[in-house]
């Protein structure tokens, strides 16, 4: 039987090392052995941050930290900012109100980004905001909004926390939480991490410390002020992923191994490229512009004069090539090119070329061969950098 290509935005394919580290022996959360391994991978992961401060990790998915970063900064009645560009900004509203919270919703098109300019005017008229929610990168429609930029708006309107979601990008795009000032930045396990389900990592600014000591929060399992107790320790206040943590420490690794962090963005941006010309080659339409493209996942329109679900069907039976859908008003019409973590631009170059064999089958006019040849054009240019 031959494997199964997952290009999708989440869950991605898993390194074999950090299968390997997974499987290692179970032992007990309350040991010494334990507490080595988790000050060691909580430590190494943080360059992927950007930051000084320590890293938490929560047993849970990514949602499960948006919502810890609502519950323990703000209280009901609190008025926020939710900045959303598709449906997991939207997710970040539905948390906000169903704690109680008065949401201001800055909400773009689908496909487009969130720009300083935009922020900035939505924040002129409000003078209480306690805290401001952004996606970093919009798995929905592949958009990576400006973050350093709409922190930078942030902290000249006001003293509102800024708290980004990344869950779809940390590992695969850049990040500065310190040097940007984001107060808290969130990401999951199963996307450019290169882990499967089940560990979410928080990573807190001093500020929103401040903020958090005295939101008197009413959160058990999600209370962070707990976590960073524990951590103090090398431990969790309760069970945590111990073997996704094994595998954490695999991944600081293999980032290692590519050279550092910034060797890893820069794959990623490559990655990003290679698909978005391959695409243009093949005359795709892409579902955003250029500059506020995601590094990690691409929307891609469905080919003129083609069933998608059809197609994304037939990739799968014939060709073992599994994409995502699009999500709430986009599905039936775009599908999302997964491009990160344990992905390279071989990968790349074989997805392209199966996507262009399901094509012909389809008898979709294009010259067999231009997006494979576009994305190798990207990759050797990138190669002579």
């Amino acid at each position: 039987m031959y494997p199964l290509i997952l290009r999708h935005p989440g869950p991605t394919p898993i390194p074999k090392k950090v299968e390997l580290a997974m499987a290692q022996d179970m032992f007990s959360h309350r040991t010494e052995e334990f507490v080595k391994l988790y000050k060691d991978a909580t430590q190494r992961v943080k360059p992927i941050f950007g930051t000084k401060q320590d890293i938490l990790l929560l047993p849970s998915g990514g949602t499960a930290a948006l919502e810890a970063a609502v519950v323990n900064t703000v209280s009901p009645g609190d008025e926020v900012v939710v900045i959303t560009v598709g449906a997991f900004g939207d997710y970040f509203v539905s948390i906000c109100e169903k704690y109680g919270l008065t949401v201001h919703k800055l909400a773009k098109n689908w496909g487009e980004a969130c720009t300083k300019e935009d922020l900035n005017e939505f924040l002129k008229p409000l003078s209480t905001i306690k805290a401001v929610f952004a996606t970093y990168n919009e798995t929905s429609t592949g958009i990576l909004n400006p973050i350093e930029q709409l922190a930078e708006v942030v902290r000249n309107h006001s003293d509102a926390l800024f708290i980004v979601d990344g869950v779809s990008c940390i590992g695969g795009a850049p990040a500065e939480m310190d040097q940007w000032g984001i107060d808290i930045l969130v990401t999951g396990s199963q996307k450019a991490m290169m882990l499967p389900p089940g560990l979410a990592l928080v990573a807190v600014s001093e500020r929103a410390w401040d903020v958090i000591e005295a939101n008197n929060t009413t959160a058990y399992y999600l209370n962070l002020l707990s976590y960073r107790e524990w951590a103090a320790k090398g431990m969790t206040p309760n069970t945590p992923s111990i073997s996704l943590i094994m595998g954490l420490s695999a991944v600081c690794d293999l980032i290692e191994e590519e050279g550092g962090f910034s060797k890893t963005v820069e794959r990623h941006d490559v990655m990003k490229n290679m698909v978005r010309e391959s695409m243009k080659a093949l005359s795709i339409e892409l579902l955003t512009g250029d500059e506020y493209a995601s590094p990690t996942i691409t929307a891609i329109r469905a080919p003129e004069g083609l069933d998608l679900s059809a197609y994304l069907g037939h990739l799968k039976k014939e060709y073992h090539l599994d994409f995502a859908g699009g999500l709430g008003h986009l599905q039936g019409k775009i599908f999302r090119f997964g491009h990160m973590g344990y992905c390279f631009p071989s990968d790349v170059l074989q997805a392209v070329s199966l996507m262009e064999a399901g094509l012909q089958d389809f008898s979709y006019n294009f010259k067999p061969g231009a997006g494979v040849n576009a994305a190798q054009n990207v990759f050797l240019a990138s190669l002579k950098k």
